[in-house]
């Protein structure tokens, strides 16, 4: 859940490296515009075409033998030994997106391959969004706005339900991760509500110094007027959110959910909200929901296409991350945002 601060100072590529790109085509044109092209070609040594999607077609395996440092971002192949044995130059692979976990074997560290994460950069956005989604639970705005709808010129609907508008709110973060360590402190730097913190490998003095409480998952359900979700999506955090823990909500509370489908368990999500839990949902498990979701339809769940990470030109945050990490190997200084195996096992 964390960043590490590991690194391999003595790893220093030459000036100019040979450079590919893995990643699929979508992903090329939104991340890379002029000025990053510009400043990738001043990097390094890129051959045309930039990008490869995939890894086992001959002018790929060509292209991965002279290759010294992979950039790589949404769409790149899983980097297992059989890639990394037509590789024998590789020395980094620099993740221009979020998550590495999907791309990175064991195969990797084994070979001793700096990885680094440009996560930090997606982490911006994410906060902001569920900053803005505790904002619209406070008071209940997505669902009151959806009764507006309906009733009109008759604004009896409101009836009190906007209560979480006032004093004395208090928030629970799951998983003080990149994420969730920062809508912490916007939260408390706001001074928008008590912030109580559920993490177990969490330093609890970094919690309180970010203005928290560190709080165990049974302790904090009850208190939680916005319940917010953080973790990475780990075997152990699987279903983290089940039935159980969702009966020890308050009635009136609104689960928000920024991170991965997989830590609530959909089921006895529907049925919670169903009972009137209200729960605002960027991500879903399965992703996309059935058609026959009653998630769709209930007017206490807001559901959105999974848009709190880097959509766009926000992306380009995390091509400016993976080109300085590019700056700085080349130039004999350590990595910003190294990833170890250890890290790998407990973080997004």
């Amino acid at each position: 859940m964390h960043q590490v601060t590991d690194h391999r100072p003595e790893l220093r590529l030459a000036p100019r490296p040979r450079t590919l790109l893995v990643m699929e085509d979508r992903a090329l044109a939104m991340q890379f515009g002029p000025a990053e092209l510009s400043r990738l070609r001043s990097l390094a040594d890129v051959q045309e075409p930039l990008s490869v999607s995939e890894l086992g077609s001959a002018e790929a395996l060509r292209r991965l033998a002279g290759a010294e440092v992979l950039i790589t971002s949404w769409g790149c192949p899983r980097l297992d030994a059989d890639v990394l044995a037509a590789a024998p130059r590789l020395k980094a692979v620099l993740h221009a997106a979020g998550s590495v976990r999907g791309h990175v074997t064991d195969a990797v560290f084994d070979r001793g391959i700096l990885v680094t994460t440009a996560a930090d950069a997606n982490a911006e956005p994410v906060a902001h969004f569920t900053l803005a989604a505790v904002l619209w639970a406070f008071k209940k705005a997505p669902f009151l706005a959806q009764d507006a709808r309906t009733h009109r010129e008759d604004l009896s609907y409101l009836d009190g339900r906007g209560e979480l508008s006032g004093v004395g709110r208090t928030v629970v973060v799951v998983g003080f991760s990149r994420i969730g360590g920062r809508v912490v402190r916007l939260l408390r730097e706001l001074d928008l509500a008590r912030v109580l913190v559920v993490d177990p490998v969490a330093d609890p003095e970094a919690v309180r110094a970010a203005g928290a409480e560190p709080a165990s998952l049974p302790d904090a359900l009850p208190q939680a007027d916005v319940l917010t979700l953080h973790a990475p999506a780990l075997p152990e955090t699987r279903h983290l959110i089940g039935a159980a823990e969702l009966d020890r909500l308050p009635p009136h509370a609104v689960l928000v959910n920024t991170a991965r489908g997989s830590l609530v368990d959909t089921r006895a999500l529907e049925a919670a909200c169903r009972a009137g839990l209200h729960a605002i949902l960027d991500v879903t498990e399965p992703e996309p929901l059935p058609a026959e979701s009653p998630l769709y339809d209930l007017p206490n769940v807001m559901l959105t296409p999974h848009i709190a990470g880097s959509l766009g030109s926000e992306s380009r945050r995390m091509t400016a991350m993976a080109l300085t990490e590019l700056d700085r190997l080349t130039s004999g200084r350590p990595p910003l945002a190294p990833v170890s195996r250890d890290a790998l096992a407990v973080q997004a």
